[in-house]
């Protein structure tokens, strides 16, 4: 028996029909999207990158919780006051910018915690130098606070080892 021979409007019938099928199908397999709490994570994540970016120090210090605590690699334990000290001294220097761009690569909701897996791009730009880029890989855990917003009470973070 010979090769069946399909006429050319079936094949092209059938290819249309197909197309859509396929394209529903990659979209099903995507990533899903956030949750209404997830998207508020990145939202604050998202705010909080731009407020720094504009020097703004006390909505920099909103997005932690009085009760933080956090570790930098090498370093001791810090909290909350150390972090908003940090802030205002990067902030309010004249002769240095400091610039951040975030990639988040997961967040976990769990009722009124998150944890975010994130890396930080740190541009720092200082006059008569070429600007240094570092990475700040880490996982931020928050906690919705009695008002409502997503705040940051620990985290980890540490930059790409020389």
């Amino acid at each position: 028996m010979g090769p069946i021979m399909l006429p050319q409007r079936f094949i092209a019938v059938v290819s249309a029909a197909a197309m859509p099928m396929l394209a529903l199908s990659s979209l099903l397999a995507a990533e899903p999207a956030d949750t209404v709490e997830q998207a508020a994570v990145r939202a604050r994540l998202a705010r909080w990158t731009d407020d720094f970016n504009a020097g703004k120090v006390e909505e920099s210090c909103d997005l932690f919780a009085s009760e933080l605590r956090y570790d930098y690699r090498g370093l001791p334990e810090r909290n909350y006051l150390d972090m908003c000290a940090g802030l205002r001294r990067a902030l309010t220097d004249p002769s240095k910018h400091y610039s951040y761009g975030l990639a988040i690569k997961d967040i976990f909701v769990f009722g009124d915690m998150a944890a975010v897996r994130l890396v930080w791009t740190l541009t720092l730009t200082s006059a008569g130098s070429p600007p240094k880029v570092s990475q700040e890989h880490g996982i931020d855990v928050f906690r919705r606070q009695p008002d409502g917003a997503w705040r940051i009470i620990r985290f980890v973070a540490y930059d790409d080892a020389d």
